[in-house]
């Protein structure tokens, strides 16, 4: 498989000053839970929905982060493909389950009065693009079982794999087996994703920073859990490294979720009111493409590329850099804000840039993209 091995990390595009930008985007946001008891708790402060404001943060383009890795990166161009268009077939599998196409929408969202209808939104329309769906982290719907609806998306995507998802760090706050076990029979899932945040956590107000001894914790769970365990990061990317120390305690699907996309660092700050704190780690961590390959390159992993991924030749860009599956998140966010339909045309126009992409390097199958050369134009 063809790659390119060279990487220098360019200068940031400059963002207004986060004084002038960030303030004011985030109205206050009451919990579900709370209700109006007269003049008593009128007086009190609002209760923080956390998920409510992470929901709407994430749809701010001041939350992304300053660059787009995958711009530095051109699949190798074939003036004559030598194939018919119509024979492209961008279909694999995952999970042992058929897809139409390499497409995982990320995990995202969930626990919170309007991401019941999100996720359901979501999740019709990967079953009829025939594509992948997590959610967002179901703790709270652990903690909370009221919430457990706004996750439930089975019954909208009844034949594609469908993902659960629990923060990592709850394994040293409590959480063990039976409560990952209970995340995947509330949403009958296919594989349960454990997430690592520890950039996040260490900003978020209420963050929760113990990470020590997680790994053989992680690996207890990959080895007990009756599904697949993924392990994916938020944002910050996962390192060669890790990947491997991950891959001798059994987990063997990474979702490598890139720095490029989204900047968890960015919303923590501003929930915070500390705005230069997520300027300052805003573009920290592993950009996307080169996690991916520093991940391919070990024995039996299954690489799931997702972080900055904004459009179908981005997908193309992945694959050809050693991703199995690809994730993106913002793109269908912003669709599902809008309509179902907005998702279903999302999904169709990602599908045909990565289709265009395919049959333009000679590619008939996710197979033949793995081979096609990827330049590094920054070399």
């Amino acid at each position: 498989m063809a790659r390119s091995t060279c990487y220098r990390r360019r200068q940031p595009d400059r963002l207004p000053s986060p004084t002038h930008c960030w303030q004011g985007l985030l109205q206050p946001l009451v919990s579900n839970d709370t209700h109006s008891a007269g003049s008593d708790a009128a007086s009190q402060p609002a209760a923080r929905d956390r998920k409510a404001e992470h929901l709407n943060l994430s749809m701010q383009e001041q939350m992304q982060a300053p660059q787009r890795y995958f711009a530095a990166y051109d699949l190798a161009y074939r003036a004559l493909p030598e194939l018919d268009m119509d024979a492209v077939d961008p279909s694999t599998t995952f999970l042992g389950k058929p897809l139409k196409a390499p497409l995982l929408i990320s995990c995202m969202t969930g626990g919170t009065g309007k991401a019941g209808p999100v996720n359901r939104t979501l999740a019709r329309a990967a079953e009829a693009a025939g594509i992948a769906i997590g959610v967002g982290s179901q703790r709270k719907a652990l903690e909370d079982p009221s919430q457990a609806d706004t996750f439930r998306i089975r019954a909208e995507a009844p034949t594609v794999p469908v993902l659960a998802n629990l923060g990592a760090v709850q394994l040293n706050y409590g959480y063990g087996l039976a409560a990952c076990e209970a995340a995947v029979e509330m949403i009958d899932a296919d594989a349960l994703v454990l997430h690592l945040n520890p950039l996040q956590e260490a900003i978020q107000p209420e963050g929760d920073r113990n990470f020590a001894n997680l790994l053989p914790k992680i690996g207890a769970i990959a080895r007990d859990l009756s599904v697949p365990v993924i392990v994916k990061e938020v944002g910050c990317g996962i390192s060669g490294a890790m990947a491997r120390a991950l891959l001798a305690e059994g987990v063997h699907m990474i979702d490598v979720a890139g720095q490029g996309g989204t900047s968890w660092a960015r919303i923590e700050a501003h929930r915070a009111r500390d705005y230069a704190l997520g300027d300052v780690f805003a573009d920290w961590g592993v950009p996307t493409p080169v996690a991916i390959q520093q991940v391919q390159a070990l024995p039996g992993a299954t690489v799931i590329g997702s972080g900055g991924v904004r459009s179908g030749l981005d997908v193309a860009k992945a694959i050809a850099l050693g991703a199995d599956l690809v994730g993106m998140a913002s793109p269908f966010i912003h669709a599902a804000m809008e309509s179902e339909a907005a998702v279903k045309d999302t999904i169709a126009r990602t599908v045909r840039e990565l289709t265009i992409a395919m049959f333009c390097t000679g590619a008939r199958s996710i197979a033949d993209l793995q081979h096609v050369s990827v330049y590094d134009r920054t070399r």
